[in-house]
């Protein structure tokens, strides 16, 4: 009865993250006498709190590290890519077909790791000399989160610099509660990435984290707030949770703590997401932040929600693949009044019942804040 029972929990976690793809390597070496290009190049910096490996392949394993370490990667884009999706191979990549590695550079010591991001930010237009802190969740290995990072950079066309937190993920669908537990261990060395971020000449920082990493990106949030690290969490310009897996009870706590949050302060929920579905059966009924189940709560909270249950599917993944997310996000005046809490353009919403619609993606709904919508409110009403 009992190997029956873990079975059912085995499949459980495989619909839990959708794997049916091969487990990704960097494909380091790369051969120099290869003659495949990949479309692309995105340099991705890394921090991370998993231990280093002698393999290149794969150069920072699922063992847990005491001690933050740090590199650089080139990762190519393939050229046969598809947007929303992360071509791998468990093989040695092909970069007309695979994402794949083309450098790796570790990085020793902290000032120089702030030295290289510093000079990685010169390099941008003013107004791109921002850091993107991308955290991964739950059954990755340090290659797939990654190339999923690279992929979002690219995809979204985002122009900052992208830093890489990797905690360290068991990489295995029977290891949940290793994930779980090294989710808390790793809270303190993304803590100590959002301060290097923040010692930096970058202009604003933005945290974004993904189902169980939305988890890690709420310890760390409230670990820089416990130890008083004010001056650290006023450098965020911004915070996203995409499908956070977090008991929304333990979420309420961590606002309890944090105190007054970055903003603007973004979750992304779907009420069509089985992952956290099974994850909320896992928990015993408990509801998860992202299941979009306690959307007033949240706007009470000073908590933009973007609620994608009819958008792609509504997948637990759906933010980093979704083409519709994609143009919402690259109309500039919109997210600047949507994620940067400016005035929102009224010719491009619609306000109905707490929800804004936004223009082109009808299935798309942001419920703002309560503080914006009533600011909104008091313009529409003075004109």
């Amino acid at each position: 009865m009992s190997s029956m029972r873990l079975s059912v929990i085995v499949i459980m976690l495989l619909a839990l993250v959708g794997c049916g793809g091969p487990r990704a390597v960097l494909g380091l070496p790369t051969a120099a006498s290869s003659d495949a290009d990949p479309r692309a190049i995105v340099p991705i910096y890394v921090a991370t709190t998993r231990a280093r490996s002698d393999s290149l392949s794969l150069p920072y394993s699922a063992e847990r590290s005491k001690t933050l370490n740090f590199a650089k990667l080139d990762i190519g884009i393939p050229q046969n890519h598809v947007t929303g999706r992360v071509e791998k191979t468990g093989r040695v990549p092909d970069p007309s077909r695979h994402f794949s590695a083309r450098t790796f550079q570790p990085i020793d010591q902290r000032q120089e790791f702030i030295r290289q991001l510093n000079a990685a930010l010169a390099r941008r237009a003013p107004e791109n000399r921002e850091i993107f802190i991308f955290v991964h969740g739950y059954n990755n290995n340090f290659a797939d989160s990654v190339f999923r990072n690279a992929q979002i950079t690219y995809d979204y066309d985002i122009k900052s610099v992208s830093l890489h937190y990797a905690w360290p993920s068991g990489a295995s669908v029977p290891l949940y509660v290793f994930d779980r537990d090294s989710a808390l261990v790793g809270r303190r060395g993304l803590a100590e990435t959002i301060e290097i971020a923040a010692q930096t000449n970058a202009k604003r920082i933005v945290v974004v984290g993904h189902s169980m990493g939305a988890y890690v990106v709420t310890e760390a949030l409230r670990d820089l707030a416990l130890r008083g690290r004010t001056s650290t969490l006023k450098r965020l310009g911004g915070v996203v949770l995409a499908a956070p897996d977090i008991d929304v009870d333990v979420f309420l706590s961590q606002l309890d703590d944090i105190g007054d949050i970055p903003r603007p302060f973004t979750i992304v929920v779907s009420r069509r997401d089985r992952a956290l579905g099974i994850s909320r059966r896992l928990a015993g009924g408990h509801p998860r932040v992202g299941s979009g189940s306690e959307i007033a709560i949240l706007q009470k909270n000073e908590i933009a929600v973007i609620d994608v249950s009819d958008i792609d599917g509504g997948r637990h993944s759906v933010f980093a693949s979704s083409q519709t997310l994609m143009d919402v996000v690259n109309n500039d005046a919109l997210m600047r009044s949507v994620l940067r809490e400016d005035e929102a353009p009224l010719g491009q919403t619609m306000l109905a019942d707490g929800a804004s619609v936004i223009e082109g993606a009808a299935r798309l709904v942001i419920f703002l804040p309560s503080r914006i919508l009533e600011g909104m409110a008091q313009a529409v009403a003075s004109q």
